[in-house]
């Protein structure tokens, strides 16, 4: 998906939400457990809830990964399923030396057929360049995280006084564009989303930690987006786990729908 489809997208559905797919056996309600494939039906009762109220979906590679052989075509069906009209991302994290990382990207590329893939930047641009060379994809870079220990590095000032994040957006913008390079800014780090946006004033943040992690919406929208918007905001918990009864979906779609409306009436301000 061209970064110009994603923009239409987003105008078209007033909305920049990013739904995770990320089910845990044990939380799946309990009707499911007797499908052959129950995270698969899970997921599909998630994307028929939500499909019209989000633009992206991001499937965190883990839950499936930790299944097996049986977790991987689970993914597989997952991401077929997946309307052709929304942004699919591959939360990997992945990165390292070139030709490793030249097969990761062609697994989720190629193989997967996602759109994006998150990468971790810790090795450097060899690392991270065999991901930009697929046309029409993306490497969504982490930036500043939203979990605890980001701290340990990531906020730590380096020689010239800046925090490592902003080192490491300035320099992987030498790497990519606005086109096919974004960034994971956590939407628990709102303070910094404005001097983060004037670090990288054109490329779409992906921002988790909105929802169960405590991440406040408004704050992430008035700090971070730009002309185009320039946002996708993840929730995962807090919408695939809104309701643990037979009515999941439709307690899942109003979480969905409470977030897609705060976000309408921003894009239609």
């Amino acid at each position: 998906m061209t970064r110009q489809e994603l923009i239409t997208q987003i105008k078209q559905k007033r909305s920049f939400l990013c739904v995770g797919l990320d089910p845990e056996l044990e939380r799946i309600p309990t009707h499911l457990h007797g499908a052959d494939d129950p995270v698969f039906e899970f997921n599909k009762v998630i994307i028929d809830a939500t499909k019209d109220l989000c633009v992206a979906y991001k499937p965190n590679l883990a839950f499936y990964e930790s299944q097996g052989s049986k977790g991987w075509a689970t993914l597989e069906k997952t991401l077929d399923y997946i309307p052709s009209d929304c942004f699919t991302i591959a939360d990997a994290k992945r990165g390292d030396i070139g030709n490793t990382s030249r097969l990761y990207a062609k697994a989720f590329f190629e193989t997967f057929d996602f759109d994006a893939i998150t990468v971790a930047p810790y090795m450097g641009s060899d690392s991270v360049e065999p991901f930009l060379e697929f046309s029409g994809k993306w490497v969504i870079l982490l930036g500043l995280t939203s979990n605890k220990g980001s701290a340990d590095f990531q906020l730590q000032a380096t020689h010239n006084g800046e925090p490592l994040y902003a080192e490491v957006l300035r320099k992987a913008q030498e790497w990519g564009s606005p086109d096919n390079l974004m960034f994971v800014i956590g939407a628990t780090h709102p303070s910094k989303l404005a001097e983060i946006r004037e670090i990288a004033p054109d490329h779409f943040f992906l921002v988790p930690g909105v929802g169960a992690q405590g991440g406040d919406l408004q704050a992430v929208m008035r700090y971070g987006m730009n002309a185009n918007c320039g946002l996708l905001v993840n929730s995962s918990r807090g919408i695939i786990y809104a309701g643990k009864g037979e009515d999941f979906g439709e307690k899942a779609r109003a979480a969905a729908e409470a977030i897609q409306k705060e976000m309408g009436d921003k894009i239609g301000a």
